[in-house]
């Protein structure tokens, strides 16, 4: 398609891979965000932010582990920038929110729904046989449909009454196998996810879910997968292209 023989494409190309980007732009104005990371290889992938106006990234790393202090580096290279976001849309990982409460000790932490409804449906199983399963599938499913503030009082009140139903029962059960073990997984994400589901019922500007990130990420790594042999080195300047080039 170009005119240029492909040796010349080809020293281009390495020319601007030596040649990564830097981001300096401010971020003050930016007051909600969400942030995820998705995996590449083993336990380590891809980390970013993205503003949830107009859903354009903000900052994305290489090579980032979720459960280490990238992270935390990885805020405090944000801050510096003049980041001081209201919100942060998450997928519940601990270690992310725990970072992201010590450089920003204020910040709201909205829980993707999504994602606590998918983590719920799998652990409750497509048919439980359990009464106490089934009913507590149904409030998973849900989930997504909650819109106002009046759906999302009306949710908590249904959890609140399925908890004094089964919650005492379960707690007090012997029973430890796998799949009353997942039951008890459920109980607890739900349970502890709930007072951070519904902020974005207040605030139309607070992201309810991750989807815009993983729709990034899921075109990112479709690019990626045309470049896998690059070196580590270049890997790291290519993901610095792609997060300064693919914004949206």
């Amino acid at each position: 398609m170009s005119h240029l023989s492909l040796a010349t494409i080809r020293r281009t190309v390495a020319y601007w891979l030596e040649r990564p980007p830097t981001l300096h732009s401010s971020c003050g104005t930016i007051k909600h965000i969400i942030v995820d990371g998705t995996f590449l290889r083993r336990n380590r992938g891809i980390y970013a932010a993205m503003n949830t106006q107009g859903h354009r990234l903000i900052a994305g790393g290489y090579n980032i582990r979720e459960g280490a202090k990238d992270l935390a580096s990885f805020y405090r290279q944000l801050s510096t920038r003049g980041l001081m976001p209201h919100s942060a849309t998450v997928d519940g990982n601990p270690q992310q929110m725990n970072y992201l409460r010590a450089v920003w000790p204020s910040i709201t932490l909205q829980r993707c729904i999504v994602h606590v409804q998918r983590q719920g449906l799998s652990w409750c199983r497509r048919t439980p046989k359990r009464t106490d399963a089934k009913h507590l599938r149904k409030l998973f499913l849900m989930l997504t449909d909650v819109r106002t503030l009046t759906q999302a009082r009306r949710f908590i009140r249904r959890v609140y009454t399925w908890e004094q139903r089964f919650g005492p029962s379960i707690a007090s059960s012997p029973n430890r196998g796998w799949v009353f073990g997942d039951l008890l997984r459920s109980r607890s994400m739900l349970l502890k996810a709930l007072p951070d589901l519904f902020h974005f019922v207040h605030d139309s500007q607070i992201a309810r879910s991750t989807n815009a990130l993983e729709g990034y990420f899921s075109r990112l790594k479709e690019h990626y997968r045309r470049h896998r042999g690059l070196s580590p080195k270049h890997r790291d300047a290519y993901f610095k292209w792609c997060f300064y080039l693919v914004t949206k």
